[in-house]
C-alpha cells in the first residue's frame, strides 16, 4: 500500500511538472526544460510508460534522452535556447517601458538563465560533413 501511494504521488508530481514545462514554453520566466528533467527523472522512478512517452516526443525527446545519457545538452539547444531567452524578454522589456525596475529585474533574471544555460554540460556533436579523402 505504501508503495502504491508513493508511486501515485511520483506520477502526479511528474504530471504537475509537465504542466509547469507546458506553462514555461509561453511565460519566459518560467524555464521549460528543467522541469522536463524534473518530470522524466520522477517518471523513471514511477511509471515506464510515462518515462518513454518523454523520451519518444517529438519536440523534445532527443534532448532528454541526451540528458538522461549524457547529463548534456547540445551547442544547438544551447544556441536555440540563448534565441528564445533573449527574444522573449525582449518583449517584455519592452512592453513594460515605463517600469524601469521591472526591466531591470527582467533583464536581471534573463542574464541568470542564460548563465544557468551556457553552465551546462556541452555535448560533444558529430560533424555534419564527412571527412575529406586524402590527396596523394
Amino acid at each position: 500500500m505504501k508503495n502504491r501511494v508513493r508511486r501515485h504521488l511520483l506520477v502526479l508530481s511528474g504530471w504537475f511538472f509537465v504542466l509547469l514545462a507546458v506553462v514555461g514554453v509561453v511565460l519566459p520566466f518560467l524555464p521549460t526544460t528543467p522541469f522536463l528533467i524534473l518530470a522524466l527523472t520522477l517518471f523513471a522512478r514511477s511509471s515506464p510508460a510515462f518515462h518513454r512517452m518523454l523520451l519518444n516526443n517529438r519536440w523534445f525527446g532527443a534532448s532528454l534522452k541526451q540528458w538522461e545519457e549524457r547529463k548534456s545538452v547540445s551547442l544547438r539547444t544551447k544556441r536555440r535556447a540563448t534565441v528564445l531567452v533573449l527574444l522573449s524578454f525582449s518583449i517584455l522589456i519592452a512592453i513594460l517601458y515605463e517600469r524601469v525596475a521591472l526591466q531591470i529585474l527582467l533583464a536581471a533574471m534573463a542574464m541568470v538563465l542564460l548563465l544557468f544555460i551556457w553552465r551546462l554540460k556541452q555535448s560533444i556533436e558529430a560533424s555534419p560533413m564527412p571527412p575529406r579523402p586524402s590527396i596523394r
